[in-house]
């Protein structure tokens, strides 16, 4: 059982090997068909030997073809002597007496023949062996037998849910360190009834993973309940759990402490570890050329927009000295302040804090530009790191830049 794309066995044709069955068996493979060819084929040691080639295309349950099963009989013994370097010279008795040696154990199985055909179409050979085309049976895969609440996992229906789990978890990627880093208290009811469901929905993809089969080390399915519960415990149910808890409702309340606050929005950051889970669902997608270029720009726009988080919040601990209560005149954000004019303002009649500054929009632009700019090794030095964090962190930046840069071209030097 193989693919079409390898039993096309192009290492066995030979000279000998006719041009006319070659482009048979490719059109065959070519076009999902069932058929049967008798075909000249060489061994590793080059001495030839005719087969009797059977073609049956294997389709799934969606009655796609999914693999070709292929069947070989040697048919050397009825066909007409082959003549090659080891035999020149011989005579046709000898090489005669030769094909009934190499294929004695072949008589016992096959009835014999009284007239042996020369032509390479399919001969009385296929009707004694009762392999014509005509009769060959519809291979199918066989659903295994699994209980009435469990679900195959590689059913319609829950390729659809891990693709609404998929964009759904991207999602979480992208909000969950937005919303931590810049502070963000979900107030705005339309995003807090949005993450609601998100939270949903993941608490419904954990009951529907109690209940849906799974690949066993042997490659097999498994569709007991008790070894699909006890699996699921054991591997992805605690991430799970953590990320579908309702932190977003917790914190939208009004009366929530700032530290606990900030303590739900960190537990957040728990959600990501879902990627894990994505990167081996979009694996069997790295075959292809445009699947693997997408997949490449979300990936370094996604690691762009969590530095960007990152950046932003070492800005925003360090802009203010909070030994003397008085910002710091040299880092970006202030600078950043100044030149879109939105000022820092100290309120000295109330609470004595620094407020104002420039939007939340705004910051996440200029940080998600400084990232972009560090990782592709460009930067112009319009955004600066001045204390000592930033500094580390803008020398890690870089060093990330450069090793996605020494990969691309290692990846091209290699191509070529």
């Amino acid at each position: 059982v193989t693919q079409a794309s390898t039993c096309l066995f192009n290492f066995m044709y030979g000279e000998l090997t006719d041009k006319k069955s070659i482009d048979n068996v490719r059109q065959t493979f070519d076009n999902y068909e069932s058929d049967c060819f008798e075909i000249l084929l060489y061994r590793k040691n080059r001495s030839p030997v005719w087969f009797y080639m059977q073609v049956a295309p294997i389709r799934n349950e969606n009655d796609k073809v999914v693999l070709f099963l292929c069947t070989f009989k040697d048919i050397t013994l009825f066909k007409q002597p082959i003549e090659d370097e080891t035999t020149k010279g011989w005579t046709k008795f000898a090489r005669l007496t030769r094909a009934l040696t190499n294929n004695r154990n072949t008589l016992p199985k096959l009835a014999p023949i009284d007239k042996p055909e020369v032509s390479h179409k399919p001969s009385r050979l296929a009707e004694v062996l009762q392999l014509n085309s005509d009769i060959l049976p519809q291979y199918k895969q066989e659903a295994p037998k699994t209980p009435p609440h469990i679900i195959l996992h590689y059913c319609t229906f829950k390729t659809t849910w891990d693709w609404v789990i998929l964009i759904l978890t991207f999602y979480t990627a992208i909000m969950v360190p937005y919303n931590v880093s810049f502070k963000t208290k979900q107030n705005n009811i339309v995003w807090l009834v949005l993450d609601s469901v998100v939270d949903v929905i993941f608490l419904v993809d954990i009951v529907l993973n109690f209940h849906t089969t799974f690949v066993g080390p042997g490659g097999e399915v498994i569709s007991d309940p008790k070894l699909i519960r006890m699996n699921y415990l054991k591997t992805w149910f605690v991430i799970d759990l953590l990320s579908c808890l309702p932190y977003d409702i917790i914190n939208a309340f009004e009366n929530v402490d700032e530290g606990m606050s900030s303590l739900f929005s960190s537990l957040k950051v728990v959600r990501l570890l879902r990627l894990g889970r994505v990167a081996r669902k979009l694996d069997h997608y790295l075959e292809y050329g445009a699947a693997v270029l997408v997949l490449l720009v979300c990936v370094f726009g996604l690691v762009a927009h969590w530095l960007a988080c990152i950046w932003y919040s070492i800005g925003d601990y360090e802009v203010i000295d909070e030994a003397t209560n008085t910002i710091k005149v040299d880092s970006w954000l202030y600078q950043l302040a100044l030149s879109i004019g939105s000022p820092y303002r100290y309120n000295a009649s109330g609470d004595g804090r620094w407020e104002g500054g420039p939007g939340k929009d705004s910051l996440y632009i200029t940080s998600l530009y400084f990232t972009m700019t560090s990782l592709t090794t460009i930067g112009f030095g319009n955004i600066a790191p001045t204390s000592d964090g930033e500094k580390i962190f803008s020398v890690a930046m870089m060093m990330v830049g450069c090793e996605c840069c020494y990969d691309r071209c290692w990846r091209k030097s290699w191509l070529v």
